[in-house]
């Protein structure tokens, strides 16, 4: 079951170009089994349609103070029923709003009337996000509780690049549920690793493969939404999601020297990284020149990260490993899980449409050293990930 399943959540809608992103947290709170009850300002009216989030919500776009025949208190009644108030986008304006108490509008009269959790996602133009009295109204609204989720650098709505992006949708919904959590991993401390690593062959070139960091990023995020302790190590930091502890690392020795510190006292383990089983034996340290012709790269194994988890696993831990195969899946996978001492593996056909690297989706199989198998059909990652723990956790007890 989802962490989201039946909380109540109002989203607001505010006059920020970023309105347009609001539509897909939307949908992907309602996936999750939140009932998103959606208020929009006039300024987020002008931005996207009410239709729109009208058909997404499990409610009807509110708009006014004025115009609920049901009741002539809507803001109270949100408000008091709320498990949380999404102010995504937060213009600038509307965090001066909450900041100072006023109630200009339906939205932040309904969070003057909560006690429920408060969560902000700024943004703005750079010049706007980076101006004192902006800054000082986040500073106070932290001290006080509220939830912020920060905004990322890149294309901006005028073109330019720059910091005050809107955080993307699927880390909005990380930061609800990890703030709506269902609980079931609280007491659990949970290591994830990410992506493929990167073995330099001179100072610009490597070897590595195609892993985005998807898969592990959606474990990482599903666990810490749980409310576990979630440490990332990951070769891509740059898309982790929200609420975790992230270890950036490059090559197989900096992964592996990560995960021997913080392994040891993990309950689960996932070792979802793509770890290159080759590296050059020798890095250049400057750039090679092609006019000096074609290099002699010699290739030497690198560390087993897995194995040697696997080898040390103290009493109460389960380990998990992946495995990307392109033929004789359940057998390959099957190999792995005994020689390397795990307790889950999870098996997918790299070869097939829309499965594995790169992708949003995947198509798994679990098999678990006990000889229980789980076939998990094509899927988002974050459900891939949820059925991992959920086969962990099952392990464990």
């Amino acid at each position: 079951m989802s962490s989201l399943a039946g909380r109540r959540i109002v989203l607001g809608i505010t006059g920020g170009i970023a309105a347009y992103k609001a539509v897909e947290v939307c949908r992907q709170l309602v996936d999750a089994g939140a009932h998103v009850v959606p208020v929009m300002t006039s300024g987020g009216r002008r931005m996207v349609g009410e239709t729109t989030f009208s058909a997404l919500a499990s409610e009807p776009v509110r708009t006014s103070l004025f115009d609920d025949p049901e009741t002539p208190i809507p803001h109270t009644k949100m408000g008091q029923s709320a498990d949380l108030i999404l102010v995504c986008p937060a213009t600038a304006r509307v965090l001066s709003d909450i900041r100072t108490g006023r109630s200009a509008d339906l939205l932040t009269a309904t969070i003057l009337a909560t006690r429920a959790p408060v969560m902000v996602c700024p943004a703005m133009h750079t010049e706007m996000w980076e101006q004192p009295s902006v800054q000082e109204n986040l500073a106070v609204l932290a001290d006080r509780g509220v939830l912020i989720v920060p905004p990322e650098s890149g294309r901006l709505a005028g073109g330019d690049m720059g910091h005050g992006r809107l955080a993307e949708p699927a880390t909005v919904v990380s930061a609800v549920e990890a703030a709506l959590g269902a609980g079931d991993m609280a007491d659990h401390k949970v290591l994830v690793t990410a992506g493929g690593t990167r073995e330099p062959i001179d100072a610009v070139r490597y070897v590595g493969n195609r892993s985005s960091g998807k898969q592990g990023h959606a474990v990482a995020a599903e666990a810490a939404s749980r409310g576990a302790e979630v440490v990332l190590v990951t070769t891509q930091p740059t898309t982790a999601p929200s609420g975790v502890r992230v270890m950036p690392v490059e090559t197989a020795d900096e992964m592996a020297a990560v995960c021997e510190i913080e392994a040891p006292d993990a309950t689960v383990v996932v070792m979802a990284a793509a770890v290159a089983d080759f590296r050059p034996a020798d890095a250049a340290g400057s750039k090679l020149k092609k006019a000096d012709g074609a290099p002699d790269i010699v290739l030497v194994p690198t560390i087993d990260i897995l194995a040697t988890l696997g080898a040390a696993k103290p009493a109460g831990q389960t380990l998990v490993g992946f495995a990307a195969e392109t033929d004789d899946l359940v057998a390959n996978a099957t190999d792995k899980l005994a020689r390397k001492n795990l307790d889950l593996i999870v098996a997918n056909d790299v070869s097939k449409p829309n499965v594995g690297f790169e992708h949003s989706t995947n198509e798994v199989v679990l098999l678990l050293a006990e000889g229980t198998r789980h076939d998990v059909p094509l899927s988002d990652k974050r459900e891939i990930a949820r059925a991992v723990l959920d086969a962990a956790l099952g392990h464990l007890s």
